[in-house]
């Protein structure tokens, strides 16, 4: 199966990013980061037609990630560092695109960036 990639890109704390991610079909925005491991997983986005405020876990994620929620135009609506195994975390308001971003060297930068401050 080929994958789909995307660049995603939205402003936090006055920066501007950019991201390369894998676009979700229905069938991996059930699986996400479940049964990855660290140094291979890639980034995902879930994109979703009409805003939505579902849960997620992170069961069976055996690694760290972040979320970042973000609106219809990509304004960030919540980002948290998710540990492994969480049974269940809700954003504050509904979201249409979900972004999961591994925390693993390939996206070392990104991630020291998205929580730096300046």
């Amino acid at each position: 199966m080929m994958k789909k990639t995307k660049e995603v890109s939205f402003n936090y704390r006055r920066r501007n990013f950019r991201i390369n991610v894998n676009v979700c079909n229905n069938i991996q925005k059930i699986i996400g980061l479940m049964f990855k491991t660290k140094e291979n997983a890639d980034s995902l986005l879930f994109d979703f037609k009409k805003p939505v405020n579902m849960k997620i876990h992170s069961m069976f994620v055996f690694f760290p990630f972040i979320a970042i929620w973000l609106d219809r135009k990509n304004k960030v609506i919540g980002l948290k560092k998710i540990s492994p195994f969480k049974i269940s975390l809700t954003p504050k308001r509904p979201f249409i695109r979900l972004i999961e971003i591994p925390i693993n060297q390939k996206y070392a930068k990104i991630v020291k960036l998205l929580f730096s401050r300046r």
